[in-house]
């Protein structure tokens, strides 16, 4: 699929959520033509797509190292850089890439799939509680806290305990008792 084509199927497409992951589909593509590594969706739009839309962020976050690599690539596709945004009018979307990597070789990745070689990929449901819960406890975010409640009441039998509960008692995120309170308060 041409770009243009692919940038006409998102003007037409009406749920924000699936406008952004094609748009995150695209970018990843067109790097992917370049030899360079994939973006990963993370943050308010990742959190979106795992609560099926009852969070909603107006921009798409994404976790990438080489931004010369996708500076270009969101030049060609007419966004332009405003602050630490990437903005395209046209589309009335915005990028934002607020981190390099995913910390750990290990982490999980949802993959969706566009059809004709369009594909994004998606933090792990259980790096999103942990990066949520964190966002929680230590910036008191009511709303981080009531969205990693309902993850975890929607996703509780296909969560891997193990890993977050690996992950909740890392030094930097040390959020293990919250998230063992979550897990018996849904339970």
């Amino acid at each position: 699929m041409k770009t243009n084509e692919v940038l006409e199927r998102i003007r037409q497409i009406e749920s924000p959520l699936k406008r952004q992951l094609l748009m995150a589909a695209l970018i990843t593509n067109l790097l992917e033509q370049k030899g360079k590594d994939v973006p990963i969706v993370i943050g308010g739009c990742a959190l979106s797509y795992y609560s099926r839309e009852v969070y909603f962020t107006a921009d798409i976050d994404l976790a990438y190292a080489d931004r010369e690599a996708l500076g270009t690539v969101l030049k060609n596709i007419g966004f332009v850089k405003q602050g630490r945004y990437w903005v395209n009018e046209d589309l009335k979307m915005a990028i934002e890439v607020p981190a390099s990597i995913l910390v750990g070789e290990d982490s999980p990745i949802e993959i969706v799939e566009f059809g004709e070689g369009l594909q994004c990929r998606i933090i792990g449901i259980e790096d999103l509680i942990i990066d949520r819960l964190n966002a929680c406890k230590y910036w008191k975010s009511e709303v981080d806290c009531e969205m990693v409640e309902l993850l975890i009441k929607k996703y509780i039998k296909e969560l891997d305990w193990a890993y977050l509960e690996k992950k909740a008692v890392i030094p930097e995120n040390n959020v293990l008792s919250e998230l063992l309170e979550l897990k018996g308060k849904v339970k």
